[in-house]
């Protein structure tokens, strides 16, 4: 082995910074020891590169563990000079570079183009960056015989394959791109044929015309349409974090290979944008929301974010929230700029070792779209007297592309450590080869993605934009105000009135901390306007999770279900139990050790409320079994207006229950017009009267009057909090 040597992500002077933390203490040196010890008991097994098999199945994992591991074993290979890493990736490079070229393609069976080795060529491109990474950290290992061996026979035809026979999905804007660019680089870099990474850069049209500049496809064209200015990735945090790997690992790539890109200061710093506003975007609890196609349990510990928060550390600078940030997660990339926040923790816990806490990001907006111009996501905190983090999320942006769900002005609610008011998250058993091969199931499209399984409202048991993709990605929501800098009223609201044909809705969503209360109410104002006079039903949808304590209406539990329509994800809901509400509606539940009370009221009055479970019309059992209870109307133009109310504590260990019934006691509508909509809220101790602007165009200064009955209200700006004791 050469006394120096470096890689194509880092040169002989940061492996041997590297070097010098095996064995220490630091983040750096517990993150080595544990890749160390994860990658000897890989490599204590048999070598095996396996034929095709399903998603998820053994075939699949195998080659995905196989990638994973030399990528590891090849930095280890720099950082601890053990050749027994070399030898391990170079031998199964080898391996690989044999049988590559034996295997067919996989048979498609869905739309996404398949590999030699996995389902979908997606897997295919991450193999591939994660391969060639290794293999640039052994190459000087390998004989020449070896190298050509491997180029020949594996990275060769997989750049052939990706930029000849899948050229249409390499220029791809899309998170399948991002991977595809990324790989197709790296690899073209550690083989040297540098014209690889100019295709990938620029695209394969510009590349074609020997442009180097921006083109339609390309790695600045993926960041340049995929992230908005604030940063927000148009799928969701879920797919936020999948892409942000690739794109850090690139970016990092490109900063020591293309310096003159200036990469990291491209449209306006667009990679740090991202970086902050996919962190900005999780709970207090670390897990990401499941906005669009999403699993429940991914969060800032996932190995993108781990990378996406060193890199950020090097590039951009340091603050409390990543110091946090990197304690949760324990350990860092390991890499010259997990170093840099590696030493940066240690240097903080040193010098204030009880003050390095949980990180704590301000409420914030994100634009979406590539000129910010395409509606917004909205994340607003708010802590009770005991720091306790509440966050509300409102989507009022675009709808996600094929990963997109329709439910532009939902909601979800998060506090005392759980989502209270719950996303469904994608129809997925992810790995689990049974469920189709842990694919999307069908029940994806004909549930998790419909407007009724979100926390919304449905108009006419149909779904927004019809369900219609297409028609979909032309509409976004259109942003009314975002005020945060009240320590009393915490609000968003937003417009969707392109969503359902003949249809303007808006929604505004508040936090208010009242005196009385002992944590912040969320209050919620759904208004629905018709362009035609017919009566419409609306469904005002929760999704909860606990165990029902009390209502104040009768309701009936039907002892035959029955689905509670035939289409739009109405099919795949149980009608458990439903009854008649005159004036306000209360369900109050107990989720864990918290008490959540709902009162809910409607323009039109009297409705009824429809206690629901997911699972019917299932056969095979592919959809989780949920609860969610609707409040339904009919009317023409309607305001929801509800408070949810957060109360008390159960100890079922010591049998102890405090404040179950909460304080607040009425919700009622006074007025709503094209104005504002006003509502009173009356607690045991005071009567609340809120208004709000109803106008797209209002400001801070708007004036506004509304008018019922006798009475008159006036209020300035968006809008207006007023609180008189009994």
């Amino acid at each position: 082995m050469k006394n120096e040597i470096s890689a194509v992500l880092m040169n002989a002077a940061e492996v041997k910074a590297l070097q010098n933390e095996v064995g220490h203490d630091t983040l750096m040196g517990k993150t080595i020891a544990t890749m160390k010890k994860d990658v000897d008991a890989f490599m204590a097994l048999d070598y095996d590169v396996p034929g095709h098999g399903e998603a998820g199945g053994y075939e699949h994992n195998r080659h995905k563990q196989n990638y994973n591991f030399m990528n590891l074993a090849g930095r280890l290979y720099l950082v601890t000079q053990e050749e027994k890493y070399a030898r391990f990736v170079a031998e199964l490079l080898t391996l690989y570079a044999d049988k590559y070229l034996q295997f067919d393609f996989h048979i498609q069976k869905n739309t996404n183009p398949t590999g030699r080795l996995f389902h979908q060529i997606l897997n295919e491109h991450m193999w591939l960056m994660y391969a060639s990474l290794a293999y640039s950290c052994v190459e000087d290992f390998m004989s020449i015989t070896e190298r050509e061996h491997v180029v020949n026979n594996l990275f060769q035809p997989m750049l052939e394959m990706f930029t000849v026979k899948y050229a249409h999905d390499f220029d791809r804007i899309h998170n399948h791109g991002m991977w595809a660019v990324a790989a197709v680089g790296i690899c073209g870099l550690a083989i040297g044929k540098r014209e690889y990474l100019d295709m990938s850069v620029f695209g394969l049209k510009n590349y074609e015309a020997s442009k180097k500049e921006m083109g339609e496809g390309g790695f600045l064209a993926q960041i340049a349409q995929l992230f908005a200015p604030s940063g927000y990735y148009m799928e969701g945090p879920y797919y936020h974090r999948f892409a942000i790997r690739p794109l850090c690992v690139f970016a990092e790539v490109l900063y020591r290979h293309m310096p003159e890109l200036d990469i990291y200061n491209f449209k306006d710093k667009v990679i740090g944008n991202t970086v902050q506003a996919l962190l900005a975007t999780a709970y207090p609890n670390g897990e990401f929301p499941a906005l669009n196609d999403a699993s429940h349990t991914m969060g800032i510990t996932d190995m993108g974010v781990q990378v996406a928060v060193s890199l950020y550390s090097k590039h951009y600078g340091l603050d409390d929230n990543l110091l946090g940030m990197a304690k949760i997660q324990n350990q860092v990339w390991m890499h010259a700029c997990g170093l840099e926040l590696s030493r940066a923790f240690a240097k903080a816990q040193a010098e204030r070792p009880n003050d390095i806490g949980l990180p704590f990001f301000p409420s914030v907006e994100l634009n979406e779209g590539p000129e910010g111009h395409n509606g917004a996501q909205g994340f607003i905190r708010m802590q009770d007297d005991n720091k306790d983090v509440f966050q509300l999320v409102m989507n009022y942006g675009q709808h996600g592309m094929g990963h997109g769900h329709f439910d532009t002005l939902g909601i979800t609610y998060f506090n005392r450590g759980q989502e209270v008011l719950r996303e469904y998250g994608f129809g997925r058993w992810v790995n689990v080869e049974p469920k189709f091969g842990g694919r999307y199931l069908d029940e994806n499209k004909s549930y998790a993605r419909q407007t009724i399984a979100h926390n919304a409202v449905t108009i006419d048991e149909k779904c927004q934009n019809n369900f219609d993709a297409d028609r979909a990605d032309t509409v976004h929501g259109l942003p009314h105000f975002f005020k945060v800098d009240d320590a009393k009223v915490n609000g968003m609201s937003a417009f969707a009135n392109d969503h359902y044909d003949g249809f303007d809705m808006q929604r505004s969503v508040f936090m208010l901390k009242l005196d009385e209360l002992e944590a912040p109410l969320l209050l919620d104002l759904y208004r629905l306007t018709a362009e035609d006079e017919k009566t419409h039903q609306f469904d005002y949808s929760h999704q909860y999770e606990g165990q029902i304590v009390r209502t104040n209406f009768d309701y009936k539990a039907h002892q035959e279900l029955d689905a509670l329509g035939n289409n739009f994800g109405y099919q795949h809901l149980w009608n458990v139990a439903s009854g008649d509400v005159k004036g306000t509606a209360l369900v109050s539940w107990l989720q864990n050790n918290i008490y959540y009370t709902w009162l809910g009221a409607s323009s039109d009055h009297d409705g009824e409320v429809i206690f629901t479970r997911s699972g019917a019309n299932d056969p095979s059992f592919n959809l989780r079994s949920e609860p969610a209870f609707i409040l339904r109307t009919k009317g023409q133009s309607s305001l929801f207006a509800s408070v949810l109310e957060t109360h008390g504590y159960f100890n079922e260990e010591f049998e102890q229950s405090v404040n179950a019934r909460g304080q607040v006691q009425d919700i009622r509508v006074i007025a709503h017009d094209q104005i504002g909509s006003i509502v009173e809220i009356e607690t045991e101790k005071s009567m609340v009267t809120f208004m709000v602007s109803n106008q797209l165009a209002a400001t801070e200064i708007t004036s506004h009057q509304v008018s019922v009955d006798d009475n008159t209200y006036q209020w300035n700006g968006f809008y207006s909090l007023k609180v008189q004791v009994k």
